[in-house]
């Protein structure tokens, strides 16, 4: 690969009318987060419980005293032995923004269908701090779609990313982030949730790689994804 080679002044032309574009995109990224915040909300009335490390908690108790939560729904089913790749790649992006949104009345907690054995042991081997959760044994990430008996996948009844699959994923759980709200009163409130492709806004690495003349260099969203402590080590290359 090798772009035009031009002077600073025929650059600076290029360059400032992306920059307009760019700005569009700003701002319709503005209006769409207001939109965002101004969904409907559905109320919460199934219990649904967790296993923690500290014990069963319910979806309340994990706000932790705020009033927001975000959910990461996390690719780990009972007999995998590790995370999925992609989903670890979203978190490791985590904590370091937690430390920031924790004091923005924000709260952050993964989910998986995993025993929280397995889920305490991978998250120790990433180096993550963050709360992460077993809903293995309630309805929540079904009721939330992004979990799929494959009865369902058979007739048709099972939802993603708000349509039908249209084929089975050959994965019994797929990536997506909820968001929930807890008012004054206790009531719990799903306010938002987004998948697939969704969750491209929070992965500061790849919009650090958009920067980059090369790109993501991927044929498929991820392809080149490696768990963090599973790159192969490479020698420097030759500028």
């Amino acid at each position: 690969m090798h772009n035009q080679v031009v002077s600073r002044q025929e650059w600076l032309a290029a360059r400032k009318a992306l920059l307009e574009r760019e700005k569009e995109a700003y701002r319709l990224r503005d209006e769409i987060a207001e939109a965002r915040r101004a969904l409907p909300w559905v109320r919460i009335d199934k219990d649904y419980t967790f296993d923690t490390p500290a014990g069963p908690k319910t979806l309340a108790d994990l706000f932790e005293g705020r009033s927001q939560l975000i959910v990461q729904h996390f690719m780990f089913s009972p007999d995998w032995k590790a995370g999925c790749p992609g989903c670890s790649f979203e978190a490791d992006h985590v904590d370091g923004a937690r430390q920031h949104f924790l004091h923005k009345d924000v709260t952050f907690v993964a989910v998986s269908r995993a025993p929280i054995e397995k889920i305490e042991a991978y998250r120790q081997r990433m180096g993550w701090t963050f709360p992460w959760v077993s809903s293995g044994r309630s309805d929540f990430n079904y009721d939330f779609q992004v979990s799929f008996r494959k009865e369902d996948i058979e007739a048709g009844k099972a939802f993603y990313n708000f349509a039908p699959l249209k084929e089975d994923p050959g994965v019994e759980d797929l990536p997506g982030m909820s968001v929930f709200l807890k008012d004054a009163e206790g009531a719990v409130f799903h306010t938002y949730s987004t998948f697939a492709r969704g969750g491209e806004e929070v992965l500061g690495a790849l919009m650090y790689l958009d920067l980059t003349p090369v790109g993501r260099n991927e044929k498929s969203p991820l392809d080149w994804i490696h768990r963090h402590d599973e790159y192969p080590v490479e020698e420097p290359r030759a500028s």
